[in-house]
């Protein structure tokens, strides 16, 4: 009875340091929305303000109870399945479970149905999403064989990426330039709260299992990886696809975008209902696949499976309260600022910037990763400055967005010399920054980026760039991905600066000392 007492105290502590952390992640965001809302640039009504703040308080609610629920269940269930895979062996058993599950968990992801929806009057909803859950399971089975084989990430990922740039190439000669902002969007919306933190504790898992000199930076890497299959596959049917030119029209209907006030409760209970589905379908598939893979191999006692339970259902609402109201009050409104800012162009390129350096701190999946790299780095890579650089990397990446539509250029003139440079500096910076950047790219470009910043984008370029909706206001989500890339290890190049003064100076201290029975103390 006294340890039932304990345990619910404990548990009531750590959903209480969740809400704090959900409430320093959400309120800034949301305060220069409403501060905004009373200058001059842009106005909300009454009812918007109201369901906007409303849309506030769902958001905080659901980041502390999924947060707690990815500690508690969907970590420790990825964990598992890694280290059990791993113990037997088996190369061909552990690659048919990788790829059944990456399209499986793929294919349940929320976010990718967005996409799937958007491209339906072009290619078949089923088709995309298999493929691109094809492309998730492929790429998952690499990952998992370069944790088993101890293999560079960098070569991998450079491989990929020239096998990608041929594809866009290719494309771009067959005349479907117009599908890849598309394309290397499809890689962000793949990697959402579901899959992140499963993968990054199946990487762990698997990586502390097999353990080795270079086990930390090993155990990263699944989440970057998982993001390339998306693009390949998106590029495959832009190749393939009879459809040379795509109308905008045909894409998605901006009044969907608009704010139904006059008939909320009827709007929030469809949406609500409709995420209940998507994240029931989502985490039963996983749960599911976690339950046969420790009937086979891990056999947890009961009082285990529970605790993951209680943990699994504390994820499933606070995922249902997040994207609701994400879709309710936070896409409505990112979308009509957008339009309003439009008219104020220089003011429209600082409140993005603005935008995306807060809406970091907003998603669920990032607190998951920078919590993950502390814990596995034993605080050698702090969480603080970790999340500065994301949010640096990713206000970067919205800033230079709204430009271009502004300019009105291909997204390819950021993202070829973007990764070129983010390859060039892996070569530089240690091992580990290079693992954590990639998965970083995935992480950022979350839910709230796809429900904010993406229809903010499409707001702006429906004003500025109207007939180029589809080629200058997508995209927005592949700058989010990329730009961690490079952040994340410049902060490793600058920890490897600190590490090389900080011996300089205990040389010269030593060489200082002339008496020799002198004992040093660092």
């Amino acid at each position: 009875m006294k340890e039932n007492k304990e345990e619910k105290l404990l548990a009531f502590k750590d959903y209480w340091s969740k809400i704090k952390e959900a409430l320093i992640s959400v309120v800034p965001i949301s305060l220069v929305v409403i501060i905004l809302s009373f200058t001059p640039l842009f106005n909300l009504s009454g009812e918007e303000l109201a369901l906007f703040i409303l849309s506030t308080l769902f958001l905080i609610f659901g980041i502390a109870l999924f947060n707690q629920g990815a500690d508690q269940a969907m970590s420790s269930m990825g964990e598992q399945v890694g280290s059990a895979l791993t113990r037997t062996k088996k190369l061909i058993i552990i690659a048919s479970v990788m790829l059944i599950m990456g399209v499986l968990i793929t294919i349940a992801e929320p976010d990718l149905s967005v996409l799937s929806r958007q491209l339906s009057g072009v290619v078949k909803s089923f088709t995309l999403t298999f493929a691109i859950g094809l492309g998730v399971g492929i790429f998952l089975v690499v990952g998992v064989l370069k944790i088993i084989f101890k293999i560079e990430l960098t070569p991998i990922i450079m491989f990929s990426y020239l096998l990608v740039f041929a594809l866009v190439a290719l494309m771009i000669y067959k005349g479907s330039g117009n599908f890849l902002a598309i394309s290397f969007d499809s890689g962000g919306v793949t990697t959402g709260p579901i899959t992140v933190p499963f993968l990054m504790a199946l990487g762990v898992g698997m990586s502390a299992t097999i353990g080795g000199r270079n086990a930390k930076e090993n155990s990263f890497g699944l989440v970057t990886l998982c993001s390339i299959g998306p693009i390949l596959a998106v590029l495959i049917i832009g190749c393939i696809n009879k459809t040379t030119s795509l109308d905008s029209s045909q894409l998605f209907d901006l009044s969907d975008y608009d704010l139904v006030a006059s008939d909320f409760m009827h709007e929030f209970l469809e949406v609500f209902i409709s995420q209940i589905g998507n994240v029931a379908l989502s985490l039963t598939l996983i749960v599911v696949f976690f339950l046969i893979i420790n009937f086979i191999f891990i056999h947890l006692p009961i009082r285990k499976l529970i605790r993951i339970g209680f943990g699994v259902l504390s994820a499933f609402i606070g995922l249902v309260l997040f994207l609701t109201a994400a879709e309710i009050g936070y896409l409505p409104v990112g979308f009509k600022v957008g339009k309003l800012i439009a008219n104020y162009p220089v003011w429209g390129v600082i409140i993005a910037f603005i935008f995306g350096f807060l809406t970091v701190l907003a998603e669920p999946a990032v607190h998951v990763l920078t919590s993950k790299v502390e814990e596995v780095t034993s605080g050698a890579i702090h969480r603080k400055s970790m999340l500065m650089a994301l949010c640096i990397g990713v206000g970067l990446s919205i800033m230079l967005s709204i430009i271009r539509i502004i300019f009105d250029f291909p997204v390819l003139y950021y993202l070829i010399p973007g990764y070129i440079f983010s390859i060039g500096l892996s070569i530089l910076v240690p091992k580990i920054y290079t693992a954590i950047a990639f998965d970083s790219g995935g992480v950022a470009s979350g839910p709230l980026t796809s429900s904010f910043m993406l229809p903010f984008a499409i707001g702006f370029c429906s004003i500025v760039q109207p007939d180029r909706l589809l080629e200058d206001a997508f995209g927005i989500v592949a700058m989010v991905a990329m730009t961690p890339l490079i952040t994340i290890q410049l902060l490793g190049i600058i920890s490897v600066i600190r590490r090389q003064n900080k011996f300089k100076g205990r040389f010269k201290i030593i060489s200082s000392i002339e008496d020799d029975e002198v004992i040093i103390s660092f």
